[in-house]
C-alpha cells in the first residue's frame, strides 16, 4: 500500500507541472485565431498533426533533452527566445496581414506554432528535464502522454467555441489575442534573457 501510495504521489507531482507548463486551456484561443476560415476537416487535421508534433518534441527532449542542447551547443534559454521570436513574427504578421502565411498551410501552421513552442515549448521542455531528474522516467512519461491526451481533448473543443461564436465572432476574437500572443512572446524572450543570466525579472 506505501508503494501505491508513493507512485500516486509521484504521479501527481510530475503530472501538474506538466499541465500548467503545456497550459492548453490558455492556448485554445490562439488555436481558435490560428485555425480561421478553416473548416472542421481542416481544423481536426491541424489539432491531430500538432498534437503529434507535440508528443514528439516532447518525448525527445523528455528521454534525450539534456544531450540534445548539450550536442547543439543550446541553452534552454535561447530555445525560449527563439521560440519566443517565432512567436512574435507570426502575431506581427496575423496583425498587419490577417493572416498567418500567404497560402494557408495546415501542416505549417500545425507544426509551428501549435505543435510547438505553444503546446510543447521551452516551459514544458525545462520542466520535462528536470523531472526526469528528479523522478522515475516511466512516471514522468505516463504523466506527460496523460497531459498530450488531455491537451487534444481541449484543443478538439475548441471547435465547439467556433461553431458558436460564429466567422465574424472567431476575426473578433482573433485580432484581440494575437495581441496577445504578441505579448506572450515577449514575455517568453524575456524568460529567456532572465535563463540566460542576462536580466532579472521582477518576481
Amino acid at each position: 500500500m506505501p508503494a501505491d501510495q508513493s507512485l500516486l504521489s509521484q504521479f501527481v507531482q510530475t503530472f501538474v507541472p506538466i499541465f500548467i507548463a503545456i497550459d492548453a486551456i490558455g492556448n485554445v484561443p490562439f488555436v481558435i485565431s490560428l485555425t480561421e476560415g478553416m473548416d472542421r476537416g481542416e481544423r481536426r487535421h491541424v489539432i491531430n498533426l500538432a498534437t503529434v508534433t507535440a508528443l514528439i518534441v516532447g518525448l525527445v527532449f523528455l528521454f534525450f533533452g539534456q544531450l540534445v542542447l548539450k550536442l547543439l551547443g543550446i541553452s534552454v534559454g535561447s530555445f525560449a527566445i527563439s521560440g519566443g521570436i517565432v512567436l512574435l513574427v507570426l502575431s506581427i504578421r496575423y496583425i498587419t496581414t490577417g493572416h498567418i502565411v500567404d497560402v494557408v498551410k495546415e501542416e505549417m501552421v500545425a507544426v509551428v506554432p501549435i505543435g510547438t513552442p505553444l503546446t510543447v515549448g521551452p516551459a514544458t521542455i525545462t520542466t520535462l528535464i528536470i523531472l526526469a531528474n528528479q523522478y522515475s522516467l516511466y512516471i514522468v512519461l505516463l504523466s506527460f502522454l496523460l497531459n498530450i491526451v488531455i491537451n487534444w481533448v481541449i484543443f478538439t473543443a475548441g471547435g465547439w467555441i467556433t461553431g458558436f461564436l460564429g466567422q465574424g465572432g472567431v476575426k473578433a476574437v482573433s485580432k484581440v489575442f494575437s495581441l496577445l500572443l504578441a505579448a506572450i512572446a515577449v514575455n517568453m524572450m524575456l524568460h529567456g534573457l532572465e535563463l540566460l543570466g542576462l536580466i532579472t525579472l521582477p518576481k
